[in-house]
């Protein structure tokens, strides 16, 4: 059975070697044992704080995924309650001007990158990665999924706004970017490994040096023009999980290599709008058959794991015993739980709108 938990400091050797098979533009996971140590504390520091009555100021919650009978760590997944403030989040909003001229009898829709300067921004989930060899059986959408029900406990620590940058289109051996090397070399002088792990450290260069001007995308390479909006293929997975929760296209893309900024209010998230707290009436050992069911407990601390739940009144679930034990719960606990999978897909998942972060 897999479990996911908030990290610890002890996590620190493990979380550097998945950073290590994360390849190149997954940004807040960089293999830099100082940046990710630092990373480890700001959110040992936020879990520490829950019950407090602190509205969210960019508190930065991290957790592991660990099988519970090797104890191996094997992914990670991350929260930040609002992003921007002292560092703002950066985007390009891609926008469509009609050029029309009756003269010569043309019409054409031109698109335009405009560059997005966020200090009062929404809520940003990030920092998914699952080792290659524990894929697969529901891992992946426990580890994106379980982070709401986090959510849904604490709903008043989060922006009511959720997004996420989805890794773009990079080579994983060399980092090359078609987008980055059509748009942000000319810029900023570097690699787009480089500018990547800056980004990390300070953000200072983007205001510095970004264009404020609107860039003409068919100015642009085809090869660029080619994958703005669309994902890494390893990422492609973690996308689909996300547009079945009702998360759509923003309208925006990443500045450095054009992966696309999906949204959604917390309140409309499948997983933690059909979320339901119950009371543990029973633990079995009978094997339970059904669905599976995302449980998280709050016993001790935040964990969650799939399993199975039989309800036993309006209030009350049974739970099998195995569940029970990664939980960490006994008769008389609280535990939150959504189906693993949603009954039906929504109809149109990616609309090319333009909603932004309203």
């Amino acid at each position: 059975m897999y479990v996911i938990r908030p990290i610890a400091l002890d996590d620190l050797p493990h979380l550097l070697a998945l950073s290590a098979q994360t390849g190149f533009g997954l940004t807040t996971l960089p293999n830099d044992e100082k940046l990710l140590r630092r990373r480890i504390r700001q959110s040992v520091h936020a879990f520490e704080k829950l019950g407090d009555d602190d509205p969210p100021l960019g508190d930065a919650y991290l957790f592991v995924l660990e099988r519970t009978d090797t104890r191996e760590v094997c992914g990670t997944c991350g929260i930040t309650s609002k992003v921007g403030g002292f560092e703002p989040f950066y985007a390009y909003r891609v926008e469509t001007a009609v050029h029309a001229s009756a003269i010569l009898n043309v019409r054409r829709e031109i698109r335009t990158l405009h560059l997005v300067e966020t200090h009062d921004g929404p809520c940003e989930i990030g920092s998914l990665f699952l080792a290659p060899a524990h894929r697969g059986g529901g891992n992946g959408r426990l580890l994106s999924l379980g982070r709401f029900l986090f959510m849904a406990d604490y709903p008043s620590y989060f922006e009511p706004v959720v997004i996420a940058e989805m890794r773009g289109v990079v080579d994983p051996a060399d980092g090359h970017s078609p987008f980055w090397e059509a748009v942000g070399r000319h810029f900023f002088e570097v690699d787009y490994p480089q500018a990547d792990y800056m980004s990390m450290v300070n953000k200072r260069f983007i205001a510095e040096l970004m264009p404020r001007h609107p860039i003409y995308i068919p100015l642009l390479p085809a090869d660029a023009q080619a994958v703005i909006g669309e994902v890494h293929p390893d990422t492609r997975p973690a996308l689909r999980i996300l547009q079945d929760e009702g998360f759509a296209y923003s309208g925006m893309v990443d500045i450095f290599e054009a992966g696309p900024v999906v949204r959604a209010r917390l309140s409309e998230i499948r997983a933690a709008r059909d979320s339901r707290s119950a009371t543990v009436t029973a633990i079995t050992d009978t094997p339970a058959v059904g669905e599976p069911h995302i449980v998280t407990s709050r016993s001790g601390g935040f964990r969650a794991a799939v399993g199975h739940v039989t309800p036993t009144d309006p209030n009350g679930v049974a739970i099998e015993a195995r569940l029970a034990t990664a939980l960490a719960v006994s008769a008389g606990a609280t535990v939150r739980y959504v189906s693993l999978k949603p009954a039906s897909r929504p109809s149109a998942p990616y609309p090319d709108a333009n909603i932004a972060f309203d």
